[in-house]
């Protein structure tokens, strides 16, 4: 069978559109899952496939709908760095955001008062923007004091229930001052770490995508 040049065009331009019309809708079933925070999950000291957004893109990859993670974490971000940010992470329009900012508040001695305004205003923009807010907390140890430590600790809870979020109680529930899991610095979460991260994480991810549907 013999076909035109013309002919031959117009089936690759449809072609084309075809495809194009196809990886839409695919983008379109696609939820966003933002990670917000600091180091601890931005993935200080791993390679890129090593990090807790390749790690839950691998463990949600079978998903339906599909989700497609968005790594908006910088390491050394405070709740302040965090809220100065917000409105330009806006832009990529997340269906869900995990949230987990304050560490570095905590270990720079900042007023647990301004963590928990700035993570407030954070909290409220992303729900303003329809987003799914999972808040995942932090702890501060015995040596900031048992006042600090108090006043630090509440932030998560109360704000949890004060904006109705999911809530995870420790982001390094089963991590923290556990040595095979930690880089050397015994901070920051090696490999094995945000493996543990992941699969801890993964129930309230479930647990949102449930809302959206």
């Amino acid at each position: 069978m013999i076909i035109s040049k013309k002919i031959s065009l117009r089936l690759v331009f449809l072609g084309s559109m075809l495809i194009f019309i196809i990886s839409t809708v695919s983008a379109d079933n696609s939820l966003k899952v933002m990670l917000y925070g600091d180091s601890l999950m931005a993935g200080y000291g791993l390679p890129q496939n090593e990090n807790l957004t390749s790690e839950l893109t691998r463990n949600f990859k079978e998903n339906n709908p599909s989700l497609t993670f968005i790594n908006a974490s910088i390491s050394g971000n405070t709740s302040k760095n965090g809220l100065s940010r917000v409105d330009w992470s806006l832009g990529d329009k997340p269906n869900i955001v995990i949230l987990c900012l304050g560490a570095n508040d905590m270990l720079r001695g900042l007023d647990p008062a301004l963590t928990a305004n700035h993570l407030d205003t954070i909290i409220t923009k992303f729900k303003k923007n329809n987003a799914i807010v999972i808040l995942a907390g932090m702890l501060s140890p015995e040596s900031m004091g048992p006042d600090y430590q108090s006043e630090f600790d509440s932030i998560y809870p109360e704000l949890s229930k004060k904006h109705s979020l999911i809530f995870m109680p420790f982001l390094l529930d089963g991590v923290a001052l556990e040595k095979d899991l930690l880089l050397a610095d015994y901070k920051h979460p090696n490999a094995q770490g945000i493996k543990v991260m992941a699969t801890n994480l993964s129930p309230y991810i479930a647990e949102a995508v449930s809302k959206l549907k």
